[in-house]
């Protein structure tokens, strides 16, 4: 019981400023928060929850790999690294081009895409999936998961897998709670989307924008793309 009062047992320090930048990362803007919105406002509230727990899922699989030392296989090798960023920038492209793609077709009026576009494609698949693609080729947030999670990890602590593992859990919390938000927010624009065809375009071409410009910042930039 001791555990769940004093987190200083499990080997965390500064545990309100963890809380607290945790959140205000999470509320920035980026390719994951912005495809469960857009899922949500236009296929509904359980599309919404498929794509949150792709999120949810890569997340863990990659903070996992932050136990299990992946950081510092990334970090040995350049190359590796660089592969994987193109692999992310490609596939954020791809999603990017897909949504300006239907984007497109509704504003006109043409319902039918064709499947073998990236457009058709991307509406092919599942949100789960899609949503889990986005989140395991950023390999930056391996990088980032160390960097932000040690400030709040005593250096002495003999087993700092426990404290990760506990800071985890905080943050998958916090961005659970946030991602059903953003479902809710778009469920409630469902409705006036299906009335407003032009606007459903609209935003679909300004998120395909947002995504081909992660997809560059991911490249060329060294912040985060979270």
């Amino acid at each position: 019981m001791d555990y769940w009062i004093n987190w200083e047992q499990l080997g965390i320090v500064h545990l309100p400023s963890f809380i607290l930048g945790t959140i205000a990362i999470v509320l920035l803007p980026g390719p994951n928060s912005l495809y469960v919105l857009t899922t949500a406002s236009q296929s509904g509230w359980r599309p919404g929850v498929w794509a949150s727990l792709g999120i949810v899922a890569g997340d863990s699989v990659l903070i996992l790999a932050v136990v299990l030392g992946a950081a510092s296989l990334l970090h040995s090798s350049p190359t590796l690294f660089m592969v994987l960023r193109l692999v992310g920038a490609v596939y954020l492209l791809w999603i990017g081009w897909g949504l300006i793609q239907i984007a497109w077709q509704r504003y006109w009026g043409r319902e039918q895409i064709k499947a073998t576009s990236m457009g058709g494609r991307l509406l092919q698949m599942h949100p789960f999936i899609a949503a889990l693609g986005l989140s395991l080729t950023n390999p930056k947030a391996i990088f980032f998961f160390i960097s932000f999670f040690t400030q709040f990890v005593d250096p002495e602590f003999p087993n700092p897998a426990i404290s990760f593992l506990f800071l985890a859990i905080i943050l998958q919390v916090i961005s659970i709670t946030y991602l059903t938000s953003l479902i809710l927010a778009g469920q409630g624009l469902v409705g006036i989307f299906r009335r407003h065809p032009r606007w459903t375009a609209t935003l679909w071409f300004v998120v395909g924008l947002l995504f081909c410009a992660f997809a560059v910042r991911l490249v060329l930039s060294d912040q985060v793309v979270f």
